[in-house]
């Protein structure tokens, strides 16, 4: 173990809804991103990074667990992650090491801190099933979810999601700025809330947006008829139509949206420059899940395509060796925890599923003849969304994804299909890719399990529902929307 004082610290940045695709770095020539940019110019950018789940919950709880989300029982938004299991900030707060959470995590239920020590500002929405939720004041609460009002809700303006993230910057900053460069080793993970719709952002980025965004490849392009699970998740969101303008004020609004995230982590990696602390820093930027932003006319995440099922991640600073590096190798949300407790030279917590990304980090290339390639991402929500449970394998260039109730799967081969056009699902020249790839997908996860698992638990929380409106539970950890935003 490396003494204390050649520890490094560790400043963890979380988005919410960041496609991967909608970054400069990553090839987009109309987002402006210059800090996120500049982040990946001194670090080291992966370019096939995976979340767990693509939904903000089971996503998260997987990320601090490093385990599926089956594993830990966390397949919903309702779903609540058993005190029982460990996290990395157990793991390095018992380490000697201070954990500070600032900021969105989305945790469920009456543990708000799952092993940090320290918590600063609290949730955009209540902790509690039923209790006190997020208020966006004149703009309707439907419109942060998975339904046609959310794509038609945008254009210029101020939500309390941009007062929440604006307050994490600064309490993250000011913590910073009483650090200094002697003092132990800290693991503080940020979590914002942007660019999670509502698409509503500065009017100045609106307008900015407007004028250069575009529409997204026009489905008829597609050379494979599109899969009936994908088609009735249209359905079941109500945007199998969604018309051309409203399309674009929508993406012009959360490619705003991601601007403003981007302002705001320039504003955090500055007060870490100005402090000393840079060079004894590691600095990972990731977000829990993706953005199909009008994508294939798909919205939000929920799915496997690249947008949503892949996230940005980023690292530089402390531990990083090479400058400008782009790893294309399969990684995934699961091994983020892992690289933070061997980066502090500890062990990686029980029934991982994880690997450390530290050799990547210190070789700065793809040169790693044993990593395995290979993530998974899976998804059930059928009684909130009707989504069936639904899982995905990448491996190599290769992506399968299952719908349980659904007799095909998707199969794409990402190296020659970048952009997911042909689904060689049903061909029967890949057969044997086909039967290698549902064995690892099922080898551990049994979709009519899940189903009725899912079930249960939404049984449970009825009756929790019921409890927190009745009883509106002391829930000191919500942040309270600005009164000037609310009414």
């Amino acid at each position: 173990m490396e003494g204390m004082a050649d520890r490094p610290n560790l400043l963890v940045l979380m988005s919410d809804q960041h496609s991967p695709h909608v970054l400069g770095c990553a090839g987009d020539e109309i987002v402006r991103t210059p800090h996120l940019d500049e982040l990946a110019g001194e670090g080291v950018r992966f370019d096939s990074c995976y979340c767990p789940a693509p939904l903000c919950v089971p996503s998260r709880m997987a990320f601090l667990t490093s385990r599926f989300p089956s594993d830990i029982r966390v397949w919903t938004n309702h779903c609540v992650l058993n005190s029982n299991i460990p996290t990395f900030a157990h793991r390095l707060a018992s380490d000697q090491i201070e954990t500070i959470l600032c900021g969105r995590m989305h945790f469920r239920g009456a543990d708000q801190r799952h092993g940090f020590i320290q918590r600063m500002v609290g949730e955009a929405g209540g902790s509690y099933p039923g209790g006190a939720g997020v208020n966006l004041g004149s703009i309707p609460v439907a419109s942060t979810g998975q339904c046609r009002i959310a794509v038609e809700t945008s254009g210029p303006g101020r939500t309390s999601y941009q007062a929440f993230d604006e307050d994490v910057t600064s309490a993250c900053c000011d913590f910073l700025k009483k650090r200094r460069p002697e003092d132990p080793a800290f693991a503080l993970v940020v979590g914002f809330v942007l660019p999670h719709c509502p698409y509503v952002c500065p009017k100045p980025l609106f307008e900015e947006y407007m004028d250069k965004i575009n529409l997204p490849e026009a489905e008829e392009n597609f050379l494979s008829p599109e899969h009936p699970a994908v088609t009735d998740w249209k359905r079941r969101r109500e945007i199998l139509e969604v018309p051309p303008e409203t399309v674009r004020r929508a993406r012009a609004g959360y490619y705003g949206l991601v601007t403003h995230l981007d302002k705001l982590i320039g504003q955090i990696l500055q007060t870490l420059r100005q402090t000393g602390l840079e060079k004894q820093t590691l600095v990972m930027y990731m977000s829990d899940h993706g953005e199909m932003a009008g994508e294939r006319g798909m919205w939000w995440k929920s799915n496997f395509f690249e947008a949503s099922a892949g996230v940005p991640l980023i690292a530089k600073g402390r531990g990083v060796s090479k400058k400008g590096a782009m790893i294309d190798r399969v990684v995934s949300l699961l091994d983020v925890g892992p690289t933070l407790l061997d980066m502090e030279g500890m062990q990686p917590l029980p029934f991982h599923r994880g690997r450390s990304l530290r050799p990547f980090l210190e070789k700065g290339n793809n040169d790693l003849p044993d990593w395995p390639d290979l993530a998974f991402c899976e998804h059930a929500s059928p009684t909130a969304r009707g989504d069936p449970p639904a899982r995905m394998v990448r491996k190599g260039p290769w992506k399968l994804i299952l719908y349980h109730g659904y007799s095909d799967p998707q199969l794409f081969h990402l190296e020659r299909d970048p952009k997911e056009l042909q689904d060689l699902g049903q061909a029967p020249e890949f057969s044997g890719v086909r039967e290698e790839l549902l064995g690892l997908l099922l080898e551990d996860w049994t979709p009519s399990k899940v189903l009725e698992a899912v079930k249960r638990v939404e049984l449970d929380r009825e009756c929790l529902v019921a409890w927190g409106k009745t009883v509106q539970p002391a829930d000191p950890d919500h942040w309270v929307s600005p009164k000037s935003l609310t009414g």
